[in-house]
């Protein structure tokens, strides 16, 4: 499918301006100036009660301008309006469900079940692609035929999508004592070939917090990551996203860096020496300040010093 016009599209909600709302991405030519065609791009949103945010991420991808594209949604069940926005937009939509899943991965993977194209990515229904970015990322993977997986920049914004900051975590290039212990990528600025994700395998859906991660760790092993210095997505900071600290997902990214790592990287380290803290922040809830303040300190502090001794030394 080529991406619609912005006159295609419904009108924005009222107040809605600038991109993607009264605002469109250049429209690439059917066929690139090598004479091939462009690669099929095949973009899968989960999604699970963001009707706050989705028809925005929704309109990011369709005003791309690109030739060449595939786009399917698969929401959990949604009830609070999201449906309705997808339909809005269906007649752009290759594909899209709403019913239970087990969880964000397991979305993701259904979608990828479907999907045809050449290259593949995932969008959050709570972020957005910047103007241009299938253009920019699609150019930089038929330059480099060898490529088969890239990620770029990205700015965190608020909730109503304006710019904070730059995500400054990105690095290149990526050793792999980093990638073991830390998550260097923005997850919705990569996109990889069809063939990278047949050959690794899907992504893990027990995993809640660090599925992306992991699937970048059997990436790294597998291939080369390739770094494009050009910003491609807006990564939402918002109040009910998933990602918050917490001590189950802390777990969790133990988990994966031990699978990969073994037991004296850093992350896990780093986690066992908090599993105290936590212990005593839990038993302690309803105690007097005085009290739970300076044992949650003193509890803490074997993490504190682990996280001191390895600042700055996962690259090395």
């Amino acid at each position: 499918m080529r991406c619609p016009r912005l006159s295609e599209l419904p009108v924005p909600p009222e107040g809605r301006i600038g991109w993607p709302w009264t605002e469109e991405s250049a429209r690439l030519p059917d066929v690139a100036w090598n004479g091939h065609s462009w690669p099929k791009v095949s973009i899968v949103t989960p999604s699970l009660n963001q009707g706050r945010f989705i028809e925005e991420t929704i309109r990011s991808v369709l005003l791309q301008g690109y030739p060449n594209l595939e786009y399917i949604i698969i929401d959990g069940g949604s009830g609070d309006g999201t449906i309705d926005i997808i339909r809005r937009y269906e007649q752009w939509v290759s594909f899209w469900i709403s019913e239970p899943d087990m969880g964000q991965a397991d979305a993701i993977n259904k979608g990828f079940g479907r999907a045809t194209g050449d290259v593949m990515a995932w969008l959050n229904s709570d972020d957005t692609y910047r103007r241009d970015a299938l253009a920019c990322a699609m150019r930089y993977f038929v330059e480099n035929p060898a490529c088969e997986i890239t990620y770029g920049e990205a700015w965190h914004t608020d909730e109503e999508g304006h710019r904070l900051r730059p995500c400054r975590y990105v690095t290149d290039p990526i050793p792999a004592r980093l990638i073991l212990n830390v998550d260097p990528i923005v997850q919705p600025t990569t996109f990889w070939r069809t063939a990278l994700w047949r050959r690794i395998g899907m992504l893990e859906a027990d995993l809640v917090w660090g599925f992306d991660w992991e699937f970048y760790i059997r990436a790294h092993m597998e291939s080369t990551l390739h770094y494009i210095p050009a910003f491609f997505a807006n990564y939402r900071l918002h109040g009910s996203m998933k990602t918050r600290a917490s001590q189950a997902r802390h777990a969790e990214l133990a988990r994966i860096t031990r699978r990969y790592g073994g037991w004296r990287q850093p992350t896990n380290l780093i986690y066992q020496a908090a599993r105290p803290s936590y212990l005593i922040r839990n038993l302690t809830s309803n105690w007097p300040d005085w009290i739970r303040k300076p044992l949650a300190f003193l509890s803490a502090a074997p993490m504190f010093v682990l996280q001191r001794l390895y600042a700055g030394r996962f690259m090395t």
